[in-house]
């Protein structure tokens, strides 16, 4: 069996970070392994305290996936302190990691900023370039471009500004603030773009974790980086289908959409 790991914070209402990648990557037939970063206290309606791990911690976590269960591809998630990026960077090239989809998760859709300046420049030095593919939303790709992005031609720049820049292919997530659902990847060899179709479904919590837990997914299980990116957003696109409906605020996607087996029957 094909093994992933995502290395990302814990949601305790379990509609984003790691407990949406380890449904995701259930769900995309691969075995799911976790490097925590953070524990929330959050749900459907926002975040009410975050308590991080200690660089060392993260490091063992790290150190008992890699030396025993080798993972085929690594998802990460948001993390926000130079010193954990420092630790990622440092095991990910220590043990050759490969398949590395990196969610940079620095500023909100809303356009607040998540981590500080500091980490932005460390993630930026140290783990983008080890990666196989990021997957910016607009705000994160005008970041990491350095232009603004308001239009498809827009967006074509950035990601080709961005895929020279750090050397990695870049899914740039195109969102409300553009065309609804078109993303567009950029890698060796020019774009391509990724159409898809508006769903109207206001919950949406965790759409970027499982998006990348799901491109990790298949990159495990050997696809290319096209049709890996292709089968995920098939996935969203089904899992927010299911129209699932859960808390106060903006829930989750039902990741288990498409599970029908006997232990799943009501």
């Amino acid at each position: 069996m094909n093994t992933a790991l995502t290395i990302a914070g814990s949601d305790s209402s379990g509609g984003a970070g790691i407990q949406a990648d380890i449904k995701t990557m259930t769900a995309n037939g691969v075995f799911a392994m976790s490097a925590i970063t953070a524990l929330t206290a959050q749900n459907t309606t926002g975040v009410t305290s975050i308590m991080e791990v200690t660089p060392d911690f993260l490091s063992d976590q790290l150190e008992a996936v890699f030396t025993d269960i080798y993972p085929d591809a690594i998802k990460t998630g948001m993390v926000s302190s130079i010193s954990l990026i420092e630790v990622i960077a440092d095991k990910l090239k220590k043990y050759e990691a490969k398949n590395i989809v990196v969610d940079p998760v620095m500023v909100a859709t809303s356009g607040s900023k998540l981590i500080s300046d500091d980490a932005i420049e460390t993630l930026k030095e140290k783990l983008l370039p080890l990666a196989t593919v990021i997957t910016p939303n607009i705000p994160e790709a005008e970041v990491l471009s350095g232009i603004s992005i308001s239009s498809e031609d827009e967006m074509i720049e950035g990601a080709k500004l961005i895929y020279e820049k750090y050397g990695c292919a870049v899914l740039v997530k195109g969102g409300h603030q553009i065309n609804d659902a078109n993303d567009l990847l950029y890698r060796e060899g020019g774009y391509v773009w990724f159409k898809g179709k508006r769903i109207d479904n206001p919950n949406t919590h965790g759409t970027g974790c499982t998006l990348s837990s799901a491109i990790a997914s298949n990159l495990a299980k050997g696809e290319s980086l096209d049709n890996a990116v292709k089968y995920a957003k098939n996935y969203i696109s089904g899992a927010l289908s299911a129209m699932l409906d859960l808390g106060k605020g903006s829930g989750p996607m039902n990741h288990g959409f498409k599970i029908d087996a006997d232990y799943t029957e009501v």
